[in-house]
């Protein structure tokens, strides 16, 4: 069973404005991408996560990257890299989506330390992607550094969010 995969970003944006004696513009047009191809090395990856997932007021889904994700077929997911990671917050949320500040055996990697979280607003996305030449992106530690922590940032309402992993086993 092999794995193929395109993470890309792209930003198209201009801005103008007018001067004494004309007009101005700047353009920006930039796309950030990575194919990564099946395998555990530079550049590839081997196992994929994604699911829509709801939480309930004022809790947290804990996600262990090694050995308690199952995939789209069944197979249970034992990651030690991650390559690529999204979260997508639903635009019908009150709430924010908080990613990341496991009580314990968190995957600090992307983070920095056990506190550090990102607050991702409604109809927001977070996206980090490892890129082709980096072989180790961002380690899972079984046992010890593998939950990932996704918190509903508020009381009164659920919150849902979209999640992708991409990553290698090896």
């Amino acid at each position: 069973m092999g794995l193929a995969s395109l993470v890309s970003l792209n930003f198209q944006g201009s801005q103008d404005s007018t001067l004494d004696l004309g007009k101005a513009a700047f353009t920006v047009n930039k796309t950030y991408s990575v194919s990564f191809q099946n395998g555990t090395a530079a550049g590839q990856a081997n196992k994929l996560f994604a699911d829509t997932r709801t939480i309930a007021a004022s809790s947290n889904d804990d996600l262990d990257l090694n050995g308690l994700l199952t995939d789209a077929f069944g197979g249970t997911l034992s990651l030690l890299r991650v390559k690529a990671l999204i979260v997508a917050a639903a635009a019908g949320n009150t709430n924010d989506v908080v990613v990341g500040g496991a009580a314990s055996n968190g995957w600090i990697t992307p983070f920095g330390s056990s506190t550090d979280k990102v607050k991702i607003k409604p109809g927001a996305v977070m996206a980090l992607f490892a890129g082709l030449a980096d072989a180790t992106a961002w380690t899972v530690t079984a046992a010890t550094g593998d939950v990932l922590r996704i918190a509903n940032g508020g009381a009164g309402t659920p919150v849902t969010y979209d999640i992708v992993i991409i990553g290698a086993d090896a």
